[in-house]
């Protein structure tokens, strides 16, 4: 099926996101949609899929035009979609949230739970996943949940699929194999649309290139191209995609992790025994594939964790026993995995999310009354510091794109006075160019002195960022090795098995 977009403006009130859009992706096809975040490609694809109605311009299947009220209709229509942030329901099992909007029943209007089931696994097993189909959604790490996200589009025989940063949570491994879903789609005749920030998956397996900025299309790239120059063409001018540090300089500044062992509520070990130590003036970059105990680890260095053992001390404190907020107020900044749970009140304002975590006292608050004044003068510096793009700091935290909404998190946290940063997928569902800015700050934070503790499931982040690398399987630490250590070697220690002879540990 083919599908063409003609002139799509979408507008929230002043600000235009799309500007006269024009766009075909042919039966066959995969084709990235490459920009900014907050260049226009997700509304662009909320228009297509019925989520928002477009002020003006067509959409087009196979030549005839469409008038979608709702995403039932493009649905209806053959068009799936995979959504940056999960659409699924966590109470609901797998089968249940795939069946949604699309349910069966079998005598007496019972649902036919068998037949979701036997379609979550008929797919798992054509593509490689391991989904329990009655697993509850919000049991599932986040890596998986992204796999239930795309057995929903995959299972209601969508001719036009679109991937809106699909790959976002995902490890390389996983990341191949969707990879490799996309051209068995493709080579099936399916039309796919293919939003991501990461040049590599573009030029890897994009057949055409449109390249979106400020909401406007300026322009089409061949997967030839160099990622300067796609860099180049998403954010208008030259990005350095190299992170560039010097030797670190240790501080006396210290991070100590000892025996720590995190259990969930019915005493499951999630966090086995990890011991480790980050000095002030390094970065050390905790990788590992998703659900390994790397967000068990950085929530109990913040205290969110309730069942820990062993210790954890910074410059000497002990921080375990010690609340959410004793350990803010100790210094101790938090870029969390999961920016919308963890993060950010979305019906907050810019400016108030920028003083989320200092609201009880000065600078902010005095006598009990807000000090609007200074909050504004702050938001503001802060909004140009760190490049929000946005209508101003009025606006609310839950309009922005992903990408600003990860800057507003960093700006927060990286505005306090640290003693320990704490950054847990810093660059999650980020541009290249906003990519570049965060890489920058946290090399900044890690120059001033301060011990910096990066989690990411992206190799090539952990490679540049990282002066030592610990690699978790299973709760457990399988070793610490420098930042240089090759990414096939890695790859094999985020499967479990233990570093080349002579590796640090």
């Amino acid at each position: 099926m083919k599908l063409e977009l003609r002139g799509i403006t979408k507008r929230f009130g002043t600000l235009v996101a799309n500007d006269h859009i024009d766009l075909v992706v042919e039966p066959g096809q995969i084709h990235c949609l490459l920009g900014e975040n907050g260049a226009g490609k997700s509304t662009l694809m909320n228009v297509l899929y019925g989520l928002y109605t477009a002020d003006e311009g067509t959409i087009l299947l196979d030549d005839r035009v469409q008038n979608f009220q709702g995403p039932g209709d493009a649905m209806r229509a053959g068009i799936g979609m995979v959504h940056q942030h999960f659409m699924l329901i966590p109470v609901f099992t797998v089968a249940e949230n795939v069946m949604l909007g699309h349910e069966s029943t079998k005598a007496l209007g019972v649902l036919d739970l068998d037949a979701a089931r036997a379609r979550v696994r008929e797919i798992s097993a054509r593509f490689g996943f391991d989904v329990d189909p009655d697993a509850l959604v919000g049991d599932l790490p986040v890596g998986v949940q992204q796999r239930v996200e795309i057995i929903k589009a995959l299972s209601r025989d969508a001719q036009v699929l679109v991937f809106d940063e699909p790959t976002a949570v995902l490890t390389p491994q996983e990341t191949d194999e969707l990879m490799g879903i996309m051209r068995q789609l493709r080579d099936a005749g399916a039309a796919i649309v293919f939003i991501t920030h990461k040049l590599r998956e573009v030029r890897e397996v994009a057949d055409k290139i449109t390249v979106i900025r400020l909401g406007k299309v300026v322009g089409e790239a061949s997967p030839t191209s160099s990622n300067a120059d796609l860099a180049s063409m998403m954010v208008g001018r030259a990005v350095e995609l190299t992170v560039h540090k010097d030797a670190p300089k240790l501080t006396d500044s210290r991070l100590e992790v000892a025996g720590l062992t995190v259990l969930d509520p019915f005493g499951t070990v999630l966090v086995n025994d990890v011991s480790f130590e980050v000095r002030g003036g390094e970065v050390l970059a905790i990788a590992g594939v998703q659900g390994n105990g790397q967000t068990e680890l950085t929530e109990a260095l913040l205290g969110m964790q309730s069942q820990v053992r062993g210790s954890i001390t910074l410059n000497g404190r002990e921080l375990v026993g010690q609340s959410i907020r004793r350990i803010l107020d100790a210094g101790v900044g938090f870029v969390p995995e999961d920016r919308n749970e963890d993060g950010l009140v979305g019906d907050f304002t810019i400016a108030e999310n920028l003083m989320l975590d200092r609201s009880d006292g000065a600078p902010f608050v005095k006598g009990g009354n807000l000090q609007r004044g200074y909050l504004a003068e702050f938001a503001r510096e802060k909004f140009d510091e760190f490049d929000v793009r946005a209508p101003g700091i009025d606006t609310h935290v839950g309009q922005l794109s992903g990408g600003n909404q990860q800057k507003v998190v960093i700006a927060r946290e990286m505005s306090r006075d640290l003693t320990l940063l704490v950054a847990a997928q810093p660059t999650r569902g980020v541009d290249v160019g906003s990519i570049e800015f965060i890489h920058k700050r946290i090399i900044e934070t890690r120059d001033a002195g301060i011990p910096v503790v990066v989690v990411s499931t992206e190799l090539d982040e952990v490679a540049a960022l990282a002066d030592r690398i610990m690699v978790m399987y299973r709760g457990r630490i399988v070793g610490i090795v420098p930042g240089d250590t090759a990414r096939e070697t890695l790859g094999l220690m985020m499967a479990g098995e233990s570093p080349t002879e002579g590796a640090a540990a």
